[in-house]
């Protein structure tokens, strides 16, 4: 017969069961099984930033997408015999003469833009996108071509078949058709020219020339203009000169130029810029087939994810009376204006999600501390109730920021999950002192993830400052505790 233990004593699996190393390893793994609702939850944040995605493009698609304002391009066909080799049934290389058009295209040689934005809200359910109507006033003129620079014969120009061409990017935002001065005769304005694709939605003028004095000529352009999240400008002017006023108290200013001056209040803004020829990718005057000129790329700032709109092809395909190929522009040779939402709910729910395994270590190291201290056993099952409460307050937090602004959910969220554990902890330990306690300790905690979440640029200095001060509080509160009585009993 083995051995009898004495009544009071405890078997060596009984001793290792019920040691704190045990408990503590228990706790550490149930930390990281706490992970995987974790990283479910960041899922479920994830799918629901999608869909509001879907549903933001969905408006933008009918209302107007971002939108690409360009200065105009004078655009002016010529032709030029193209030979060619072909070789007969009986072996004799014979050449084909044939008659091809190229043009000439030349850029404005000053552009003054001003343009008045007024961005709104649209709804569609719970979500929203910013919209905006614009009303844009275009004026510039152009120097002239210069002949010493021109590859081709001034006899093949046609140039009573000119054309003055500018682009928009979404047609549909139009409101009504763009009104065209050109020099002192209103001009109409279509789409018919489809050997033209400098712009992604390309806008026409025929304006009949004489000889090449006749391209020393002005302009202005008048257009009411509807588009989503950001106004976007191509200036490609010798000197381009952008003025926008709007209705916005949180614009962001982007692409490749900063304002020259800027003005944002609480209910409206002012910025203008000067964009000088020396920052584009293009030539004054060039000749050759056309192509697009720029690409462009919708971006989500507060995500940093890209959508591509159109071909990202690098260079405009030369002819052989090109004289130089030419890198095609993007983005970051656009004046650029966002319309930032005044909160993003998602991206602030994401932030603090991201401080979850953080506030659960934490918490589970409390409630250590404090079954140690108080002598207060708490079952390993109970703490698996407690962290998946914690974990909830996410859902609970996506839940309600959908419908309420994001503070008063956070707030809403913060107190039903420590109304709920400061009970539960009540329930098990029967002492209302430390249910008070952990109310204190977990309204500290999530108080602090609500202060870093209203902080930007100083969220990682007080973040860290915080942990700190946290694990110095825990170390302190270690050192009351005899933790080598646990190894004598």
């Amino acid at each position: 017969m083995p051995p009898q233990l004495p009544p009071n004593e405890l078997s060596f699996w009984e001793r290792v069961f019920n040691s704190v190393l045990m408990k503590l390893g228990v706790i550490f793994f149930l930390i990281l099984l706490l992970l995987l609702p974790m990283s479910l939850v960041d899922d479920l944040i994830r799918e629901r930033k999608y869909r509001e995605q879907d549903v933001t493009a969905e408006i933008s698609s009918k209302w107007g997408r971002e939108q690409v304002i360009s200065s105009p391009v004078l655009a002016i066909p010529y032709d030029y015999v193209r030979e060619t080799t072909e070789r007969d049934e009986k072996g004799k290389d014979n050449i084909i003469r044939s008659i091809q058009q190229d043009w000439l295209f030349l850029l404005p040689n000053q552009v003054n833009i001003k343009t008045n934005v007024t961005p709104e809200y649209l709804k569609r359910g719970i979500y929203q996108s910013v919209v905006y109507n614009a009303q844009i006033e275009m004026e510039g003129d152009f120097s002239g071509l210069e002949q010493e620079k021109l590859g081709t014969d001034l006899a093949n120009v046609r140039w009573n078949d000119a054309k003055l061409v500018f682009g928009i990017r979404d047609l549909k935002g139009l409101l009504s058709s763009p009104t065209l001065t050109w020099d002192t005769t209103i001009m109409e304005i279509g789409t018919f020219e489809k050997t033209l694709q400098l712009f992604e939605s390309n806008l026409v003028a025929n304006v009949s020339l004489f000889s090449i004095m006749d391209t020393k000529k002005s302009f202005s352009i008048k257009m009411n203009l509807r588009g989503s999240k950001s106004l976007n400008y191509f200036p490609i002017a010798n000197q381009t000169s952008i003025s926008v006023a709007g209705k916005w108290n949180n614009p962001s200013f982007n692409g490749g130029y900063l304002p020259e001056d800027r003005n944002v209040e609480a209910d409206h803004f002012q910025a203008t810029w000067e964009i000088p020829s020396f920052s584009r990718s293009l030539p004054a005057q060039w000749e050759g087939n056309p192509g697009r000129l720029y690409s462009f790329s919708g971006i989500d700032l507060t995500e940093n994810r890209y959508f591509a709109q159109d071909d990202v092809s690098t260079e405009i395909n030369p002819s052989v009376n090109t004289p130089s190929s030419f890198i095609k522009s993007n983005d970051a040779d656009m004046v650029q204006i966002n319309f930032l939402p005044e909160v993003n709910n998602y991206q602030k729910t994401t932030r603090v999600a991201k401080y979850g395994i953080l506030v659960i270590i934490l918490t589970f190291a409390s409630l250590f501390f404090t079954e140690i201290i108080k002598k207060q056993r708490i079952h390993i099952i109970q703490y698996i109730l407690i962290g998946v409460a914690m974990v909830l307050f996410y859902s609970l937090l996506l839940a309600i920021s959908e419908y309420l602004n994001f503070n008063t959910a956070y707030v809403l969220a913060a107190v039903a999950t420590v109304g709920l554990i400061a009970s539960f902890i009540k329930s098990i330990t029967k002492d209302l002192k430390i249910a008070l306690l952990f109310t204190g300790i977990l309204s500290l905690f999530y108080g602090f993830i609500f202060v870093l979440m209203q902080l930007r640029d100083y969220s990682l200095i007080v973040g860290t400052i915080g942990v700190f001060i946290i694990l110095a509080v825990l170390m302190r509160v270690s050192t009351r505790i005899n933790w080598y009585q646990f190894d004598r009993k």
